[in-house]
């Protein structure tokens, strides 16, 4: 009884955390109030959330190493102080430059330093159902920005969007450090009694890991499978208003659709991992993306084809956030899996700046996402070459490393 109360409450903190930070993918509904309030550039006001997303994935390089030698607890408690100071800070700026410092660097920042604690920390206390596990904790990132949506249009109208920035930093620091608080790692005797530890043989350094043939192929797949998502989300409404003619308020609806759907998709794609495998769900997700792209690419959208497109990607998404980790766990083992996992991200904090690079270049919303979906489809095909789990430890490492 003791050990399920015990693990409750690493739940219970893991997801207070998660959604706090979630609420950097409500950043759709910031990029037109502070463009009329400054007199911004909208595509401007638009580079802070990918700086957000790039140095969010680049501080869980650091965070993972972290929290592997110092505990989750203490850099959730950094994170979350970085990220709601980020977020009050943001509400004094007058410049651009401002902004990218308060939110996209130190608000980002503190997200990846919050973000890679509750993953590493439930696969350990719960490792007979990792998918379903890591599914929670990343669908509670996903939830975020619902939770925080309405709250977030209230204050826009109600204080301004630089006092709602104020608002939600107090709001994060009270939740979040309460969160923070509960996370923890099972002692030895908890470890060996859930059966956490996988055998010696599997447990990779950073270093052992990155000279894998598996790792540049999880990589590759995980940079192809953020892009899609992570343009659909940073220019939501943007897309709703452009693309599919729909009103301002029509449009901010997508964020709840977002949320919505990148959370269940979290949690479901997650849960079928653990029974159909991880691999086999991520060529499915990636079929489901590259077609619902296709979709926003070519067809003339209207109401119903815009929600439903933006569901399926947002879906899938969630699903890839939730099998990632779980994939780096199997191939490469549980002891260094902060640390490898911040590695592994990387490809996600590269994709934040993918997809804004590809619309600059091309200077079209349709081509672009048609470029995506081409992205997603060879992510299917990375897939049928993949080795499995089984085929990866240090000797195999070796052999790979010998045989070119």
């Amino acid at each position: 009884m003791r050990k399920s109360t015990n693990r409750s409450w690493i739940v219970i903190g893991a997801v207070l955390i998660q959604l706090c930070i979630g609420g950097i993918y409500t950043w759709s509904l910031f990029n037109q109030p502070l463009a009329d309030t400054f007199g911004w550039n909208k595509s401007d006001v638009f580079l802070t959330y990918s700086i957000a997303i790039f140095v969010f994935a680049f501080a869980t390089l650091f965070a993972g190493r972290l929290q592997d030698r110092f505990g989750p607890r203490i850099v959730a408690t950094i994170g979350i102080t970085l990220y709601s100071g980020g977020l009050m800070l943001t509400s004094m700026v007058s410049e651009l430059w401002q902004l990218y410092l308060t939110y996209g660097i130190l608000a980002g920042a503190g997200v990846g330093f919050v973000y890679v604690c509750p993953l590493s920390t439930l696969v350990k206390w719960f490792p007979k159902r990792k998918g379903f596990i890591t599914g929670i904790a990343v669908g509670a990132f996903g939830m975020g920005s619902l939770v925080f949506k309405s709250a977030i249009q209230y204050f826009i109208v109600t204080l301004g969007v630089s006092l709602t920035f104020l608002a939600l930093g107090l709001l994060s620091a009270v939740i979040g450090l309460i969160g923070a608080s509960l996370l923890r790692v099972p002692s030895k005797a908890q470890m060996a009694s859930y059966s956490s530890i996988a055998s010696d043989d599997r447990q990779f350094t950073p270093t052992e890991m990155i000279s894998t043939r598996s790792f540049a192929l999880i990589w590759i797949m995980f940079l192809f499978a953020s892009t899609s998502g992570l343009l659909v989300i940073g220019m939501a409404k943007d897309i709703g208003v452009q693309l599919a003619g729909l009103s301002e308020e029509v449009a901010a609806n997508a964020v709840m659709i977002i949320a919505l759907f990148n959370a269940s998709g979290r949690i479901g794609w997650g849960t079928l991992s653990d029974k159909f495998g991880r691999i086999r769900v991520i060529t499915i997700m990636f079929t489901i993306t590259a077609v619902a792209m296709t979709v926003i690419g070519v067809l003339p959208l209207n109401f119903t084809s815009f929600f439903i497109a933006l569901a399926a990607i947002a879906f899938c998404f969630g699903g890839f956030l939730a099998v990632f980790p779980t994939i780096t766990n199997e191939y490469f083992g549980v002891k260094n899996l902060g640390a490898n996992y911040g590695i592994v991200y990387q490809a996600y904090g590269v994709a934040a700046l993918v997809g804004p690079l590809i619309v600059s270049v091309v200077g079209s919303l349709k081509i672009t996402f048609l470029i995506a979906a081409v992205m997603a489809v060879v992510g299917a095909m990375i897939t049928r070459i993949t080795p499995q789990a089984e085929a990866n430890s240090p000797s195999s490492n070796t052999l790979l490393s010998q045989n070119g």
